[in-house]
């Protein structure tokens, strides 16, 4: 049993890679941006203020999760990774589950193509359609919060899915 948290900027192929990993699993994929975009597509969009909706989507994403777990089932975890408290949510699921907590990153430094990827989606209303700068872009690249005393995976995905899909498959089999 596992528990892989998906990390990574908006645009750098999470959820292309979560879908590869629940097709060659059998895993339940969480989609944050799924659960948010009904949540505010359900609502009038003056009543909520984006960040409160977001805390509410996240609610609803781990208790989602913890169901899927508590019925032994293996989840990813599709949402950027950009606060601790994530993290330490799913290390705490993971260890509650009894289930192997992975931690993916989907790396692509190249504020051009990632730019292009955001403006070339079809976009969901919780997802943005591009980055405001690049030192925003840079910033939180470099801040993305990982686990310590686990390993990660960082897998460039600038490059295609069939250079990597094994390694991160391998890297979830893994004992831990």
């Amino acid at each position: 049993m596992f528990f892989v948290q998906m990390s990574g900027f908006p645009g750098s192929g999470k959820s292309t890679l979560s879908r590869q990993i629940a097709k060659r699993t059998g895993a339940v994929i969480i989609d944050h941006d799924i659960v948010k975009s009904a949540l505010l597509n359900s609502i009038d969009d003056s009543s909520i203020d984006a960040k409160f909706a977001g805390k509410i989507s996240y609610n609803i994403d781990w208790s989602l999760i913890e169901f899927y777990l508590s019925q032994g089932q293996n989840v990813v975890f599709d949402s950027p990774c950009f606060y601790q408290e994530m993290v330490d949510k799913g290390l705490e699921l993971s260890k509650k589950y009894n289930v192997k907590y992975k931690y993916v990153e989907c790396y692509l430094n190249d504020f051009d193509e990632v730019n292009n990827r955001l403006k070339n989606r079809v976009r969901m209303v919780s997802q943005i359609s591009g980055i405001n700068s690049e030192e925003d872009f840079i910033y939180t690249l470099e801040n993305s919060k990982k686990p310590t005393g686990c390993k990660c995976l960082i897998v460039d995905t600038g490059k295609p899915l069939e250079s990597y899909i094994d390694k991160v498959i391998n890297y979830i089999n893994e004992a831990k």
